[in-house]
C-alpha cells in the first residue's frame, strides 16, 4: 500500500513539476510515469541496499531509458522527460542540510552532507550516461517497434474503411 501512495506523490509532483516548468501537455503524463516508476525503484532498492548511491544510479537509469523511449514515442525533446521525473532524486535537502551545518560552524556535520550531496550528484549523472549507451543500442529496435504499432492498428480494422 505505501509503495502504491509512494508511486501516485512521485507521479503527481513529476506532472507539478512539469506544470511549471511548462513542458508540452502532451509530456505530462509520460514525465509523471517516468518520474513515478523511477521513484519506485529508488524506494525498494533504498530497502535493501542503505547507500546514497546504488538507488540514485538505478533510478537515473530508468529516467534515462523510459524518457528516451516516451521522448521518441510522443515527438518531444528528452529533456521535457528528464528534469520533471528528476526532481524527486535531486539532493536539495541533503545540500540544505550541509550549507546549513556550515554556517553554525559544524565543519565536520557539513563536509559529510557537502560530500554525500557530490556522491548523489555523480550516481545521477553516470546514471544517465549508462541509460544512455543502453539507449543508443537499443534504439533501432524500438523505433521499428513503436513504427510498426500504428500500421498494425489501421490494418486490424482501427482505421476507416473504404
Amino acid at each position: 500500500m505505501r509503495l502504491l501512495v509512494e508511486f501516485i506523490i512521485s507521479i503527481l509532483s513529476s506532472i507539478g513539476f512539469g506544470v511549471i516548468t511548462n513542458i508540452p501537455k502532451r509530456a505530462l503524463l509520460p514525465a509523471g510515469i517516468t518520474g513515478g516508476v523511477s521513484w519506485c525503484a529508488y524506494w525498494l532498492i533504498s530497502l535493501q541496499d542503505h547507500s546514497l548511491v546504488l538507488p540514485n544510479f538505478t533510478a537515473t537509469v530508468i529516467i534515462g531509458l523510459l524518457g528516451n523511449y516516451f521522448a521518441i514515442r510522443h515527438r518531444v525533446p528528452v529533456n521535457t522527460i528528464y528534469i520533471p521525473s528528476l526532481v524527486s532524486l535531486v539532493p536539495g535537502g541533503i545540500a540544505y542540510l550541509g550549507a546549513r551545518s556550515f554556517t553554525m560552524g559544524k565543519a565536520a556535520s557539513a563536509a559529510q552532507q557537502i560530500y554525500n550531496v557530490i556522491l548523489i550528484a555523480m550516481a545521477l549523472a553516470v546514471g544517465f550516461v549508462v541509460a544512455e549507451v543502453i539507449f543508443k543500442a537499443i534504439r533501432p529496435f524500438l523505433i521499428r517497434l513503436i513504427v510498426k504499432l500504428p500500421e498494425a492498428q489501421t490494418k486490424s480494422g482501427g482505421g476507416k474503411s473504404a
